[in-house]
């Protein structure tokens, strides 16, 4: 048996070491188009604050340590096509040559790509003038490279999702003066903006200029070196929420607006795609291609609440990964379904949400509301007790939990907590069920009821269900979406 895996992230390398854990005597090999084999590409923002001393921790594993445990590694080697009928892969080796991998089974983890928005200018300036997208190890080098050498002063991020918030945050470390662009309506567009306007205030806070509503519309280089290379001096143009016409000089400027699942392979190969263009596969992670199989985030996650959608996460990654990495061996089992849980931490604050907010719960065909609230992290007599703002959102008809979201200071538990209401979510419990939870207490850390079961008291008492429907709530099995 030779299992054959494309891509040295989470998903290839958890496929990888699921199918030499469950059999030692499988043939494994990965291939990897660069020389980064399960790197965290979550950490790089870590990396650059300098709160990460060296790029090679970042590495989950190192070489040796995949090898260690019977995988063959083929580094800097890119896939160029897939041979279904013949079961192998077409490569371009690191010397460009060309020759062809025969697999048994084939697990495909090529990720996902940056998104480039439609900004005049971007295609034609680079990390040589000071502009960067930022996804890989490489894309990191090609920054940190261009701190080193412009040390800029000033720097512009378009973008206010995770990544764009992590870097805002990071640059600030280095002493960099941070605008940051969003053309939504306020920062952190995955919870609802009454908790990204607390985001947004802790941005503020730290000296981030930030405008939403705004959208950038072109970056040119304003001027040269003795050698004809950019000054590092580019000049942005935007568009303001009415209209009015913006600009900021700056010397670094990042863009980070989300990305796209990379699926050239896989579609050239005869794969269907699903939701945002990602590779269709079923709870097994199959293809629908002979022998091939799928997982992270080039195909589709299979969302409890919500089906067949795109959600990537690293998270998931790894556990489609595991679940490919199985299968492919000839087992049996299925991926249990996501609830794209979440968090990040911005300064001194960390924002955190799972399973559903209101408007997505009224697309999947609930009918939802929500209340807010802001239970203090542990009992208030004990010194430096904290709010954390919580948002919940249950179901009127069967008082079904269906998601949480939460923003509190550092130090709150904001993220274990929304891990709580996680758990619940995947059991498919009632936002009154919540109270029954034995959680733990101590005044330092906690309370009698947790700020997650006040939260979930407090929606009760809004929505005022009648016993009938949270009886009824309780009956309901915990299946993937609603019916």
């Amino acid at each position: 048996m030779h299992l054959v895996a494309i891509g040295g992230s989470d998903a290839g390398i958890s496929a990888a070491l699921r199918a030499r854990e469950l059999d030692p005597s499988a043939d494994v090999t990965v291939v990897v188009a660069d020389a980064y084999p399960n790197f965290s590409i979550c950490g790089i923002p870590y990396y650059v604050s300098g709160e990460v001393g060296h790029w090679r921790n970042l590495a989950h594993r190192t070489s040796a340590d995949l090898e260690a445990t019977g995988m063959r590694l083929r580094l800097d080697t890119f896939v160029t096509d897939i041979d279904v009928a013949g079961r192998r892969v077409l490569v371009r080796e690191p010397d460009g040559g060309r020759s062809s991998i025969e697999y048994d089974e084939l697990v495909v983890g090529t990720g996902a790509l940056p998104v480039r928005p439609p900004i005049a200018g971007l295609d034609e300036l680079g990390a040589q003038d000071g502009v960067h997208l930022l996804h890989s190890m490489g894309d990191t080098f090609a920054l940190t490279e261009s701190l080193d050498r412009i040390r800029p002063r000033k720097a512009l991020i378009v973008g206010a999702g995770y990544v764009g918030l992590e870097m805002a945050e990071g640059l600030t470390a280095r002493g960099i003066e941070v605008t940051q662009v969003e053309m939504l309506p306020e920062v952190l567009p995955t919870v609802d903006p009454e908790l990204g306007a607390l985001v947004h205030a802790e941005l503020d806070r730290h000296g981030v200029r930030v405008h939403t509503r705004t959208t950038v519309t072109r970056i040119r280089r304003t001027g040269q070196d003795e050698h004809g290379k950019g000054s590092g001096r580019l000049h942005v143009e935007g568009t303001g929420q009415h209209g009015e016409p913006l600009g900021w000089d700056v010397d670094l400027v990042l863009v980070v607006v989300g990305v796209r699942p990379d699926t050239d392979l896989l579609v050239r190969a005869g794969a269907q795609t699903g939701p945002r263009g990602a590779v269709s596969v079923d709870e097994t992670m199959a293809t629908g291609l002979p022998h091939v199989w799928a997982a992270g985030d080039c195909a589709v996650t299979h969302h409890r609440l919500l089906g067949t959608t795109y959600l990537p996460l690293g998270t998931t990654a790894h556990k489609q990964g595991r679940v490919a990495g199985e299968n492919a061996l000839g087992g049996a089992t299925r991926y249990a379904g996501s609830l794209g849980t979440q968090v990040v931490k911005v300064f001194d604050l960390v924002a955190a949400r799972t399973g559903l907010r209101e408007h997505e719960a009224v697309s999947a065909g609930y009918r939802p509301g929500t209340s807010q609230s802001s239970p203090d992290d542990h009992k208030a007599y004990y010194p430096g007790a904290q709010p954390i703002s919580i948002r919940v959102t249950g179901d009127l008809d069967t008082g079904r939990l269906l998601g949480a979201q939460l923003v509190g200071a550092r130090g709150t538990e904001t993220a274990k907590r929304v891990d709580t209401y996680a758990a619940a979510l995947f059991h498919a419990m009632t936002v009154d069920g919540m109270s029954e939870l034995d959680l733990s207490y101590t005044p330092p850390l906690g309370s009698p009821w947790d700020a997650v079961q006040m939260a979930s008291q407090a929606w009760v008492r809004e929505h005022q269900l009648p016993p009938q429907q949270v009886a009824l709530a309780t009956s309901l099995p915990s299946s993937l979406a609603r019916p």
